[in-house]
């Protein structure tokens, strides 16, 4: 199949389309029980010209209450992390599979997977990064789609369309495994030191659109329906997280 060009947005209008997406998924109620139970909706932060962008798992309470991700201590790792090869968490694009938090930390439901899937392929598309660097096994198995786990897979970067957009898909373990088990942070740091690399090789070639991933669609209820939620006074503004907005 033949490359297809790159996409025609200009920046500006690539950050105006970020923004709208932002507020798609804020009055989000695709899942009746996130959406009653979340405090804020975690849409991701970062630079929105990242060549690098990492996918977790789902908000923990830190990320619940202050509408951010990674900021509790597997956050403070992976800046850590970032911070030996040369970068910082402002280089980059951090979002997770969720964008609402599981109640009790629980692990994500497949439905709630499926219904958050097309939110984070439209964020691939409009930050158009080089490499995605998923942490652990939920946004591993999702973006590959392929049941095989981390621990079979890390470190080993392959190119892979992710819903309109191709890249050098790069797993690791999430941080949080290396603050349970302390000898994982040497495997971390090994793999964290091979993305300088990565980022260095040319841009995959765009060579193909599957049409079968929509874009991000307004839900037909109102904010706050069907249980959902109202964002709190005071909820951090994420579009002020976008680097250049």
């Amino acid at each position: 199949m033949a490359p297809f060009e790159e996409s025609r947005l200009s920046v500006a209008e690539r950050r105006e389309s970020l923004k709208e997406l932002l507020a798609q998924t804020r009055a989000c109620v695709r899942c009746a029980e996130l959406a009653a139970t979340r405090r804020t909706v975690v849409f991701g932060a970062g630079n929105a010209d990242a060549d690098l962008m990492f996918v977790g798992e789902a908000p923990g309470a830190s990320e619940d209450e202050q509408g951010l991700p990674f900021v509790g201590a597997a956050g403070k790792l992976l800046e850590k992390l970032l911070g030996e090869i040369g970068l910082q968490r402002a280089d980059v694009f951090i979002a997770n599979t969720l964008k609402c938090r599981p109640p009790g930390n629980r692990d994500p439901q497949p439905v709630e997977i499926d219904n958050c899937r097309e939110y984070l392929y439209r964020q691939v598309e409009l930050i158009q990064p080089r490499v995605i660097c998923t942490l652990g096994n939920f946004s591993t198995k999702l973006l590959r789609g392929d049941p095989t786990g981390i621990t079979r897979l890390h470190g080993q970067p392959e190119v892979l369309a992710i819903g309109r957009r191709t890249v050098r898909l790069y797993p690791i373990f999430h941080p949080a495994a290396a603050l349970y088990t302390p000898r994982m942070l040497e495997t971390l740091r090994e793999d964290f030191s091979r993305l300088p690399e990565l980022l260095a090789l040319p841009a995959p070639e765009q060579t193909q659109w599957l049409e079968d991933v929509p874009e991000a669609a307004e839900d037909d209820e109102e904010p706050g329906a069907g249980g959902a939620a109202a964002e709190p006074a005071g909820a951090v503004d994420q579009l002020g997280l976008f680097e250049g907005l």
